[in-house]
């Protein structure tokens, strides 16, 4: 059934776009685990649409705006210095700017400081002053990041109270500062929230039958509809002691291709609606939900209303 469902999508796929002429979109993103989320399937959706991705990712996980200008100015003073060269093989952010023509640089602020846009100044405007000098021609783009799992303890000092209230405010943040800039948005956490809300993706439930404080290993909970990565066992390598680890802030699988999706057509202009790349772990089924929300998202603007 499943191969079956497979070769529909990719039969869908061939009627829907016909021969496609390859492409190649030059993309630098400038970000941290967020941004690595959205391109861990964002190539193999590009290749399977029959293009060829050229992708560069200047990434720190945790980094926000601030930090990425910190490092860039400590090249800027002594280029030898460790302190400007945090990217993977020792590059600095201007290296890795000069080391393609690129057509596109995406920017973020990182997800716990996103709904709050005091905290965006004056680290954007210094960053973005740097992708001006060092590549020019590139359209500087925003990456909307997306609020954390409904069971996420999202209170105290983050300054909100729950997934809808975090969803109003990262969206009310990146509105205003694209519309200040002139930038354009992509909207990877309307996309999240859309898939969050619609009937045919399903409502995630926190497991009633799981307490992580009284669990023992192996068992999990049951996380049915979830986007984001939520309880895993991690083994201690010193003591060799599994302990519970849970992150409901990042994507899981079903996450990550859903943000794969969205940037497929922001970046292409193309419907991702029948894209043949299905991951190990996704659903045919799943698969095609996922592409639809995208592809309203991004191509249809229908964007999620913000709860009260």
């Amino acid at each position: 059934m499943r191969l079956h469902s497979v070769a529909v999508i990719a039969a869908l796929a061939m009627m829907a776009c016909g021969p496609a002429e390859a492409k190649s979109v030059k993309l630098l993103a400038v970000g941290n685990s967020f941004s690595n989320n959205a391109l861990w399937f964002f190539k193999e959706l590009v290749k399977a649409a029959g293009h060829e991705p050229v992708v560069g990712h200047a990434m720190i996980g945790g980094c926000d705006f601030d930090r990425h200008v910190r490092h860039a100015e400590a090249f800027e003073k002594d280029p030898a210095d460790p302190e400007g060269r945090p990217y993977e093989g020792k590059k600095s952010l201007q290296e890795l700017l000069r080391q393609d023509k690129w057509e596109y640089v995406t920017i973020q602020q990182v997800s716990h400081k996103a709904p709050r846009p005091e905290t965006y100044q004056p680290g954007a405007d210094r960053l973005i002053a740097i992708i001006r000098k060092y590549a020019p021609q590139a359209e500087i783009v925003v990456h909307q990041t997306w609020a954390y799992r409904d069971d996420h303890p999202v209170g105290g000092t983050k300054g909100f109270v729950s997934t809808d209230d975090m969803y109003r405010k990262v969206r009310t943040a990146y509105d205003g500062f694209c519309q200040a800039k002139g930038f354009r948005l992509i909207p990877s956490g309307d996309a999240m929230e859309a898939a969050r809300r619609d009937p045919a993706w399903g409502k995630f439930v926190p497991d009633p039958a799981f307490d992580p404080k009284t669990a023992v290993y192996p068992a999990l909970p049951a996380e049915k509809r979830s986007l984001h990565s939520g309880y895993s066992w991690r083994k201690d390598p010193k003591s060799g002691a599994f302990r519970l680890g849970e992150d409901k802030f990042h994507a899981n699988t079903q996450g990550i291709y859903l943000l794969g999706c969205v940037w497929f057509e922001f970046f292409y202009g193309t419907s991702v609606v029948g894209n043949p790349f299905v991951p190990k772990g996704l659903s045919a089924g799943d698969a095609a939900v996922l592409q639809r929300v995208a592809h309203r998202v991004v191509s249809e603007k229908h964007r999620p209303v913000p709860l009260p």
